[in-house]
């Protein structure tokens, strides 16, 4: 059992995502996992509602959307913002912090996207030494 000078002296860590146990690490994964990234970019755009959101997101399922909405909310990344009308009105907009995320985020996905003729070029190389998979 975990003593509380054990639990303080814990928290008086810094935040390390490379250690196990860090809960920046399930932070780290929901902002760059595959659905949330694109979440936050989109977000970053202004307010949405969950079906504007899944149709700006191309391939996303309901299902997946909906978690990632819950994982960036969790966090504090997204704020959900529910109308009492009929029927129910959802908006997603991003808190100050999602704003900050994104915001890096957006850079890193313009450089990759302004760099994609330079990465199929070295997938083309890399097929053709190593053989196509």
């Amino acid at each position: 059992m975990e003593t509380m000078q054990e639990r303080t002296e814990e928290q008086n860590l810094p935040y390390n995502v490379f250690a196990k146990a860090c809960p920046s690490r399930g932070t780290l994964e929901h902002v760059t996992g595959r659905w949330g990234g694109l979440t936050l970019g989109a977000l970053y755009e202004g307010s949405l509602r969950f079906n504007e959101l899944r149709r700006r997101i191309d391939g996303v399922s309901e299902k997946m959307l909906s978690q990632t909405l819950h994982a960036l909310e969790r966090d504090g990344l997204v704020h959900r913002e529910a109308q009492p009308t009929n029927p129910p009105r959802v908006d997603y907009e991003l808190t100050p912090l999602g704003r900050g995320v994104a915001e890096r985020l957006l850079t890193l996905i313009h450089f990759l996207e302004g760099s994609m003729d330079d990465v199929l070029r070295a997938r083309e190389r890399y097929d053709d030494t190593r053989g196509a998979r």
